[in-house]
């Protein structure tokens, strides 16, 4: 099946929203930062959101934002390398610490990732170097290696992290792979195995070279163009 035309699907995106001047408004808002201004970013700032969204996944998203202050003062800023040398007592009161969820498997991944990210400073110069000069192109290259390297930043998590941190990127929306799959992009439902991934990457790229658009757009129009959104 041909890979539909990326103007058909921005047509039934912006019938779908009240025309074209609609749609643009939609999309305004979520615009990536460049790969300068992701150098910019402290690896601190790195970590604080790979915590965000490991604690997100599969809590209500607005009691973490509520509460979001008090894991800023608990992890005292996310500095890497200082949480990673806490000695353990320190970790173990996180359970009990009230400013944040104590959910204890979630709190581990915050040393494992300060210890993630602290070691690919040591070895490269910044985690944010790494991640920021990290092609668009190869998305799944680098949704692997952060679910390989870092802790519970697999599947979805790994992309809303791509996404919130700022970096252009697509993400794997119920809708977004429905589009996929009607658009002519051979790919299961779930999307997780490395052929889906695959094709869905050759997709984007396909369609970033014709329409020019970034990966943010393009993901968020698949999205509009189908489903009840």
């Amino acid at each position: 099946m041909t890979l539909t035309p990326f103007h058909k699907i921005e047509q039934l995106a912006a019938d779908r929203k009240g025309g074209q001047s609609a749609l643009e408004l939609l999309l305004r808002d979520h615009k990536p930062l460049s790969t300068r201004q992701l150098l910019k970013l402290g690896d601190d700032r790195y970590l604080a959101m790979m915590t965000r969204c490991v604690f997100n996944a599969g809590f209500n998203w607005k009691v973490i934002e509520h509460k979001w202050k008090g894991f800023e003062e608990a992890f005292h800023g996310f500095n890497p390398k200082g949480l990673a040398h806490l000695p353990p007592e320190k970790w173990d009161a996180y359970t009990s610490d009230k400013r944040i969820v104590r959910n204890a498997i979630k709190i581990n991944s915050v040393l494992a990732n300060a210890h993630f990210i602290w070691h690919t400073a040591q070895d490269r110069g910044s985690f944010g170097k790494v991640f920021a000069e990290w092609p668009e192109s190869d998305q799944i290259g680098l949704m692997a290696w952060l679910g390989k390297e870092g802790s519970r930043l697999g599947s979805n998590t790994g992309q809303y992290f791509i996404r919130f941190i700022g970096k252009d990127g697509f993400i794997l929306s119920q809708d977004v792979v429905a589009r996929l799959q009607a658009s002519g992009v051979d790919v299961t439902s779930k999307c997780s195995s490395k052929r889906d991934l695959k094709k869905v990457q050759d997709a984007f790229n396909s369609w970033h070279d014709a329409t020019g658009y970034n990966y943010t757009r393009l993901s968020r129009i698949l999205a509009m163009s189908i489903g009840k959104n």
